[in-house]
């Protein structure tokens, strides 16, 4: 594991956008190499559509030694949570950040009942952490030729 502070999660803020957009764009590097696709949503999304994401969601980041290395969006409809864009820096990938976040994403939205995302059915990583999360596969949507995305939910209690 990188060396340095511990990682706190917090609240993120709009002066966060820009460095939420640059390590999104690092983070979902992988994604693009593994679809052969560089058009993928978080690639492109532009900086402006990350600064309104930190106000109409819930969006925490993950700090070490003021750096954010880590962020995941939520956002709720009715009693249901959407959960979105967890990101987690290169380096830190693997080593239990992803969790975190997702844990403490759930534990900052008490009234959603339940949380749903999604991940492209390739994405073995993201669907085993997932998985180790407590969600289970609700459906799978064909996106494209190359890409089907498989949903997930939590139900609380």
């Amino acid at each position: 594991m990188p060396e340095g502070p511990a990682i706190e999660i917090a609240r993120a803020s709009a002066a966060d956008a820009a460095a939420l957009h640059e390590l999104q764009r690092l983070a979902y590097r992988s994604e693009a190499e593994l679809y052969d696709d560089w058009t993928i949503p978080p690639l492109v999304e532009p900086l402006a559509a990350t600064e309104r994401a930190l106000v109409e969601m819930h969006v925490l980041k993950a700090m070490q030694g003021g750096r954010i290395v880590g962020a995941v969006r939520g956002r709720i409809e009715g009693e249901t949570c959407q959960v979105g864009r967890l990101i987690v820096h290169p380096d830190w990938q693997g080593r239990g950040l992803g969790t975190r976040l997702m844990r403490q994403l759930e534990t900052a939205l008490p009234g959603a009942r339940r949380f749903e995302l999604f991940t492209g059915e390739r994405s073995a990583r993201n669907l085993r952490l997932y998985v180790r999360c407590g969600y289970r596969e609700l459906r799978r949507a064909t996106l494209s030729e190359r890409v089907t995305l498989v949903f997930l939910e939590k139900r609380r209690g």
